[in-house]
């Protein structure tokens, strides 16, 4: 089992150290053909539209197609906004991966950034989380499944084989979200 990690900008050394730390191999994600023979795919935070913009290179194109055939993807921050059916302000959505809409930078500027801790369905309680320019989900399809909320907003679920957060978990040391979605990827392998 190996889960790449995009790494067009964002938090993937953090990513990927959070994944070490559980034994996990990893790869780097740039092109298309380091999609090849993974288990599964972090979307690391970052800015969207760049991150977007990069992956037009075909690589957003075999994101769409392996969403659809439910490969593990995990989205934190900027990659919940790729892989949400939904984004605020836009026409459509990048990849369409889980069905939820998003409003983007809803908790504000840089400058109100925040850490706090969740308690989150299925991995425990007290999870810390680092919020930065982080979305919120607004809207949530039926058969999605919101694992964690923090204010009366969404900002963790589920839906099949994707997984997404509004925050970043990759920032703690705290990996049992990681752990959560290598369990994901080990179902979706067996």
């Amino acid at each position: 089992m190996i889960i790449g990690v995009l790494a067009l900008q964002g938090a993937v050394r953090e990513h990927v150290a959070s994944l070490s730390r559980l034994d996990v191999p990893t790869r780097l994600v740039k092109r298309e053909e380091d999609l090849d023979g993974l288990s599964g795919l972090v979307l690391p935070g970052g800015e969207s539209t760049a991150i977007a913009l990069l992956a037009e290179t075909g690589l957003l194109e075999r994101l769409q197609t392996y969403a659809r055939n439910g490969f593990p993807m995990f989205g934190t921050c900027a990659g919940m906004i790729l892989l949400a059916a939904e984004v605020e302000g836009r026409n459509d959505g990048y990849i369409g991966a889980i069905d939820i809409a998003v409003a983007r930078n809803a908790t504000g500027r840089q400058v109100n950034s925040f850490e706090t801790t969740l308690d989150i369905e299925d991995i425990g309680e007290r999870v810390p989380a680092v919020f930065i320019r982080a979305p919120y989900i607004t809207r949530c399809g039926s058969t999605v499944r919101m694992m964690a909320s923090h204010e009366g907003r969404g900002v963790m679920a589920r839906q099949g084989s994707t997984l997404v957060t509004s925050f970043h978990p990759e920032l703690t040391e705290d990996t049992r979200i990681h752990e959560y979605f290598v369990g994901m990827v080990k179902e979706f392998v067996n």
